[in-house]
């Protein structure tokens, strides 16, 4: 049985990839434009932080390749074929706004677990990564970012004939909460380590201030 879900979860790893390829390209092309909008403020982004900024960004692609496209849509065309469903397709019942989480969960079978705990685990990079990288982060902000994201994904779905629910809002905008729990308990307990995945302030030869950086 482990290796069925091993296999979805692979299928899910392949949908994400050529997207997350493309948002590795963007990255490098970007990279010159932010090193020097930081030093203009005065500010360095070390390899640590640049390389979680980076796996952030092919999170990110990934996300929009499953969620954005049709169903299947890059795992299709990988294999050679082209979609067999047009792009838009406007579902017209709307969005599902009966809450059955508690419901599924209780009656449900391990699919149907396995597919609500994706749609939570799925949300935690948004939640994470902004607190990890990012000054002065709130639960409050990646719950924010990671309810509006998902909204706006349920709403987007809702042109291109895919699930659109109330219950995956919520599922999501849970798993951005985990995200920031997560990074909140490893700030606490390695807080150096954790702080050097943010932008420094220059000092030393950069600006001829002999002081510690900030």
């Amino acid at each position: 049985m482990i290796y069925y879900y091993m296999d979805w979860t692979l299928d899910y790893l392949r949908e994400m990839l050529p997207c997350a390829l493309l948002a590795a390209a963007g990255f490098f092309v970007l990279l010159p434009v932010r090193k020097k909008r930081l030093a203009r403020l005065g500010l360095l982004s070390r390899r640590r932080r640049e390389g979680a900024l980076f796996l952030f960004v092919l999170f990110c692609g990934g996300l929009m390749a499953l969620t954005l496209f049709p169903a299947g849509f890059w795992g299709t065309l990988l294999d050679g074929r082209l979609p067999e469903r047009g792009w838009f397709a406007w579902r017209g019942g709307g969005m599902e706004l009966r809450l059955t989480l508690l419901e599924d969960a209780a009656q449900g079978g391990a699919w149907t677990r396995f597919l609500l705990l994706g749609n939570a685990l799925m949300f935690v990079p948004i939640g994470f990564f902004p607190a990890l990288l990012w000054r002065r982060g709130r639960w409050w902000k990646s719950a924010l970012a990671a309810g509006g994201a998902s909204l706006l994904i349920e709403l987007w779905q809702l042109f291109i004939d895919r699930s659109s629910d109330i219950n995956d809002l919520i599922l999501n905008t849970l798993g951005g909460l985990l995200g920031f729990w997560l990074y909140w308990l490893l700030a606490r307990l390695l807080p150096d380590r954790i702080g050097r995945f943010q932008v420094e302030e220059q000092h030393g030869r950069e600006t001829g201030n002999s002081g510690p950086a900030a």
